[in-house]
């Protein structure tokens, strides 16, 4: 069996198997306490063959490079359990606790001395991981509703927007079980949404139709108000969903323009010419005067650098796939290790939030492969600022919010056949 691309050496495969052992029989505090008596402490643990290997483990030479994804794959062997279950879930926050708490039996001259102390290395090491920020984001989702409080941190919005699930809280080395685990976070989180969506639509409808014979007091006797889902105003959520629903220049959706333009360009001769059709049919989303102020030269010029030892070779999906990928780095960021977003922010300064979200939209109908791209550029800038306060980056938060609307109304299951009438 291999594990990150490694080969699984006995000690590590007893470990994971001793864990799921007693994951199976136990309630979380007793595993909570388990967890910490043999990671934190790792002095007092009751089985000594699980201490052998652990020993074992901590004191190879992978220890350096693996322990991380050792650790976090016995941590999630836990938390797949408990996260299915409504009555476990307090267990999750209290697992960040158990792996932030400084260990308390002293180890000097104990028989392990040279294990324990390297093990303590390590458990601190893993605080610094990416790893330990996927299990501390995902604490976050499972223990509280995501409230928007402009003081707390962007990082406890994170239950409102499934799209950034797969990307914030699978980190390197996850299992296929812990991919599937959060995969079903996600379907859960977002037939969530969708549903209440749907429903206050609907309520946004019959309450606009009875107003039209009745007073709002009345109105408001008659009806029983259904929550707005979204963080926007009402005003600012109906005007989003008519805009990525419905026709946004009084003849076309974003569907209809998008198809227009493949159709369009079905018989292009070259990619070149490509480049320069899709120029056209981006600009139309940007205000002209802004755009003509610098930003269409810019996106122009982008275009022209992207691939450009290709422009006389025919259309492909792979260049039109490469192509709209480096429009999203250009876009909104270019990576983690390279998080400038400067463009990003400039366009939601100039256009907003929504006709920025457009943009990007009109993106993905033309290549709708580049939609996990686009959700990880997102998730680069929610996790570069997710200890930041809400209010401080308000102009993330509104573009996450249009995109939540855009995407579920584009891509989703649910059908908004009224969303015109509100």
């Amino acid at each position: 069996m291999t594990f990150n691309n490694r080969l699984i050496v006995a000690e590590e495969q007893r470990l994971y198997n001793h864990v799921l052992e007693f994951a199976q029989v136990e309630m979380p505090d007793q595993l909570l306490e388990r967890l910490r008596q043999l990671f934190v402490e790792g002095v007092s643990y009751r089985d000594a063959s699980v201490l052998a290997d652990l020993d074992a483990i901590v004191l190879s030479d992978y220890a350096a490079a693996e322990f991380r994804f050792i650790l976090n794959r016995c941590i999630h062997i836990l938390t797949n359990r408990w996260q299915g279950r409504p009555q476990m879930h307090y267990a999750v926050p209290r697992l960040l606790d158990v792996l932030d708490a400084s260990p308390q039996q002293p180890i000097s001259k104990h028989p392990r001395q040279r294990s324990l102390k390297r093990l303590r290395e390590l458990m601190s090491q893993f605080r610094q991981t990416e790893q330990y920020l996927a299990i501390k984001r995902l604490a976050t989702l499972i223990s509280q509703e995501g409230e928007a409080i402009q003081t707390q941190p962007l990082g406890y919005l994170i239950r409102r927007y499934p799209y950034l699930y797969p990307h914030c809280l699978i980190s390197e080395g996850c299992s296929n079980e812990d991919q599937q685990s959060v995969r079903q976070l996600q379907e859960k989180a977002q037939y969530k949404f969708e549903v209440d969506l749907s429903r206050y639509v609907t309520y946004q409808v019959r309450r606009l139709d009875l107003l039209q014979t009745s007073s709002e007091d009345s109105v408001g006797r008659i009806l029983t108000p259904v929550k707005n889902p979204t963080l926007l105003t009402d005003l600012e959520a109906c005007e989003s969903l008519r805009h990525f629903v419905g026709k946004i220049d009084g003849e076309s959706t974003h569907r209809d323009l998008a198809y227009r333009f493949l159709n369009y360009t079905q018989d292009t001769q070259s990619f070149g010419r490509f480049k320069g059709d899709l120029y056209e049919y981006l600009e139309t989303a940007i205000d002209p005067e802004y755009g003509h102020r610098q930003f269409n030269k810019l996106l122009y010029r982008q275009l022209r650098m992207i691939l450009p030892d290709q422009d006389d070779q025919p259309v492909n999906e792979f260049l039109v796939t490469r192509l709209c990928s480096q429009l999203m780095n250009f876009l909104i960021v270019q990576s983690p290790q390279q998080p400038r977003h400067f463009v990003f922010v400039d366009l939601i300064s100039n256009i907003g939030p929504m006709w920025t979200t457009s943009l990007l939209l009109r993106i993905l109908l033309i290549c709708s492969k580049v939609k996990p791209y686009l959700e990880k550029r997102l998730s680069i800038l929610f996790n570069h600022y997710e200890s930041c306060a809400q209010g401080s980056v308000e102009w993330l938060v509104m573009v996450m919010e249009h995109l939540n609307l855009a995407l579920s109304t584009n891509f989703g299951q649910m059908s908004l056949p009224f969303v015109s009438r509100i």
